[in-house]
């Protein structure tokens, strides 16, 4: 047994488990080479008794990657990051991947940091999920990116972007045109666009897609609002929108959407009888809002999973797209 005033070491659990050094190794640490299920329970049962755990560190060095997933995350407040990420834990714990998360808050020196603090733990996946803003130069981001690839980490990066990484987004452009053309359809003639920031990749997808979608309909928009990508943001845009005449209102994602509405509802003004609204990426709250808002559904959590299965195979040319498609609701007249 290991002394009382030190952790227990390999050998005390080879000892305990009446079994080879190797054997124990093979077992705790994952080897690739197969134990037999008596020698493998007899080692698990003694690391359970004696209090035995696998020293990760060492585990990185002799592999030259640990079992860690690192995730960097845009935002946490809103809930299309909470969903993705709820998809990138349940595929990589199956995986037997310990995720980690970090918030980059959309700044790319905070990103930076992360990333060279993460190289340090030989991360085996790190996933950077949210929107690149165009207008950032790339070129630290990408050698920083390059530098843990080369010490066998897979990279994926979820959203737009310019990255030579593998990628993972959802087909935005197509959901947006589909949702405008169905907005129109209903005979909303003076429809704004709140574009949210100018600079974000997805934000700008997102709005192309809403014009492409008008102008099939024979359209112009009669505002394109930018503003801050939230609540906060969606409300100021809507107040503007409206101002300039709007009677629809496109938000590129729903929590601009659901502050629209509350903007709409303290003015006093009807939804959707005066005005229309939408929002993207169907969150949970979408079908909750009063009125039931219009939105464009991704299944977020498998945009998650798929991010885990395409960064595992290590294509960095791999670029899957999921579908996005509207789901109509009581906020557009439906």
């Amino acid at each position: 047994m290991a002394r009382p005033d030190a952790p227990p070491t390999l050998y005390d659990l080879a000892r305990e488990a009446g079994v080879s050094l190797a054997t124990a190794s093979r077992v705790v640490n994952g080897s690739t080479r197969k134990v037999a299920e008596p020698y493998r329970v007899r080692v698990l049962e003694a690391a359970d008794r004696i209090g035995y755990r696998a020293n990760l560190s060492a585990q990185a060095v002799a592999r030259g990657t640990s079992r860690l997933a690192a995730l960097l995350v845009s935002d946490i407040v809103d809930p299309f990051f909470a969903a993705v990420t709820a998809g990138v834990s349940r595929a990589a714990e199956a995986e037997g991947l310990l995720v980690t998360m970090s918030v980059t808050d959309r700044r790319s020196d905070r990103e930076l940091e992360l990333l060279r603090t993460i190289g340090g733990f030989r991360p085996r996946l790190v996933l950077l999920i949210g929107s690149r803003r165009t207008t950032e130069p790339s070129s630290e981001l990408e050698d920083e990116l390059r530098e843990l690839r080369r010490a066998g980490a897979d990279v994926v990066v979820v959203g737009h972007h310019r990255l030579p990484f593998a990628s993972v987004r959802a087909d935005d452009t197509t959901g947006a045109r589909e949702l405008a053309e169905a907005v129109a359809a209903a005979g909303r003639s003076r429809v704004a666009i709140l574009a949210g920031p100018a600079d974000l990749s997805t934000a700008t997808a997102r709005a192309e897609g809403f014009r492409a979608g008008l102008r099939a309909a024979g359209l112009d928009p009669v505002a394109v609002v930018h503003g801050e990508f939230g609540r906060s943001g969606g409300r100021a845009a809507a107040l503007e929108a409206v101002g300039a005449g709007a009677d629809a209102l496109l938000a590129v994602n729903d929590v601009m959407a659901l502050g629209a509405l509350s903007a709409l509802r303290e003015r006093g003004i009807r939804v959707p009888e005066q005005v229309a609204v939408t929002g993207f990426d169907d969150i949970a709250a979408a079908a909750d809002a009063v009125p039931a808002l219009s939105s464009v559904r991704i299944d977020l959590e498998a945009l998650g999973e798929r991010a885990v299965a395409v960064a595992l195979a290590g294509d960095d040319s791999a670029a899957e797209v999921v579908p996005a498609h509207p789901v109509l609701r009581a906020s557009t007249g439906h």
